[in-house]
Formats: C-alpha cells, sequence, structure tokens
C-alpha cells in the first residue's frame, strides 16, 4: 500500500509538472521555432459575408473594397445586387500551447472597407473599415482594428463579432495543411453601435442591419513544414536504413 501511494503521489507530481508547464506562446508566420516543433508556417484566413449582410448592404448600395494586405472578391448580377463578397488576408501569427499544439489565437492583416453613400432614409454617408483580426478561439471572440467615419476614428483590438461554432483543426501538430472554419459570427453591441455611427445610418439602414443575426463565415488555412536541416536529418535517417538493410541482405 505504502508503495502504491508512492506512486500515485509521484504520478500526481508528473502531471501537475506537466501542466505546469504548458505556456501560450506565440509563432509569427515565416519563422522557424522550436516552440512549433521546428516547423515554419504560412496562411490565410478569408472573411466571407452572410447573404443576410449582403441584403443589407444592397439596401445600403455599400461598396466593397479590400484594405491594405487583404484581397477582396466581389460580385454583383446584372441589377447590380451582391452575390457574393469576401476578404483574403494574411495570417501573420499564431498563438499555441506549448505542449498540446492547441491553436488558441490567430492574427491577420489586412481587411474590407465598406462606403455608405448618402441615400435617403437609409444612410448620410459614411465608411467603416474592419483589419487586422485577432480571433480568439479559445474563448471563440474576434477582435480587430476598426476605422469608422462620422468621428469614430481608429479603435484596436476591438471586440466586434461572437464566434457560433468551430470546425475543422483546431490544432497543428506536424507538417501538413489544417483548415478551420468559424461560423455564426454575430456581432457585439457596442459593434453594432460602431457599424451604425461609422456608416452613418439612418432607420431604414439602421433596420435592415438589425435584420442581419449571422455576419458570415471565417474560413483560415494553416500550411506547416518542418525547417530544411529536418528534411536533411530524413535523408540521412533514409539512407541509412538502405545501408543496413544492404548489410542484411549480403
Amino acid at each position: 500500500m505504502k508503495f502504491a501511494m508512492k506512486s500515485i503521489v509521484a504520478a500526481a507530481a508528473f502531471v501537475a509538472a506537466g501542466v505546469a508547464s504548458a505556456a501560450a506562446i506565440t509563432v509569427p508566420a515565416g519563422v522557424i521555432s522550436p516552440d512549433f516543433d521546428g516547423m515554419t508556417f504560412t496562411g490565410a484566413g478569408s472573411l466571407s459575408f452572410s447573404a443576410d449582410l449582403l441584403g443589407a448592404l444592397d439596401t445600403g448600395k455599400v461598396s466593397v473594397a479590400g484594405y491594405g494586405a487583404a484581397t477582396a472578391t466581389v460580385s454583383k448580377d446584372s441589377d447590380g445586387f451582391y452575390i457574393e463578397a469576401s476578404a483574403s488576408a494574411p495570417i501573420t501569427a499564431l498563438t499555441i500551447d506549448s505542449v498540446t499544439k492547441e491553436v488558441l489565437a490567430a492574427a491577420t492583416t489586412g481587411g474590407a472597407t465598406q462606403t455608405a453613400p448618402v441615400l435617403k432614409s437609409v444612410s448620410s454617408g459614411g465608411s467603416l473599415t474592419v483589419t487586422d483580426l485577432n480571433v480568439d478561439l479559445a474563448n471563440k471572440k474576434v477582435f480587430a482594428t476598426i476605422i469608422g467615419g462620422n468621428g469614430v476614428g481608429t479603435l484596436t483590438n476591438f471586440y466586434l463579432w461572437d464566434i457560433g461554432s468551430i470546425t475543422g483543426a483546431t490544432s497543428v501538430a506536424g507538417n501538413g495543411t489544417y483548415t478551420t472554419t468559424l461560423t455564426g459570427l454575430s456581432i457585439t453591441t457596442d459593434g453594432f453601435n460602431k457599424f451604425v455611427t461609422s456608416l452613418g445610418l439612418l432607420n431604414l439602414g439602421k433596420s435592415a442591419l438589425m435584420g442581419v443575426t449571422d455576419f458570415g463565415t471565417i474560413t483560415s488555412t494553416i500550411t506547416a513544414v518542418p525547417e530544411p536541416s529536418t528534411y536533411a536529418l530524413m535523408g540521412l535517417g533514409l539512407a541509412g536504413m538502405g545501408l543496413v538493410a544492404r548489410r542484411r541482405a549480403k
């Protein structure tokens, strides 16, 4: 019994030490990191506007354009109504759990600018840029830098959306391509108010925005690869295995 108790205490201490050693590590894109198993990564996050949001943009005749490092994709039908709108931005950094390699957060650079013209009962005119997203996967929140017209100005690390659900890869363990999808983006109360003020929305424009319960989907794709020396070691290992196999055959 004494031995068993000592074993249990030792095991508990080992687990506690492992938990204590875990830490949130930020890994920049394109940089080889020992905390990332000697790998480097590249990636992009794409925000696709929902049908509800596109309808609200149609109501206000709001235009959408890319901002900064992001690339916007916009298409309309023959009557000038939106078919789709999205913005793809490079991922600049990942925050990971140093032990489990679970992705806790991801940061991007660039975004999209929305410009509202003066339109009776809809808008008095204005603009809003949403850029540099910081997606908190652990708490299902999206923060951003917003640049708003009509006196809103620039607000960094602004709590903009809540995430409804997360599907796909939630950790990066080894080289490969990982895709994660965030759906059901719902705007915060403060975010809604900043949208209204920045775009100068009036009664009809505000009502259209209030009808948007889902702002869209964020899809991120990350490709992780080992550093060149890892490939070299793998090659030497394979060569060594080949030599051993030859000697055994002789």
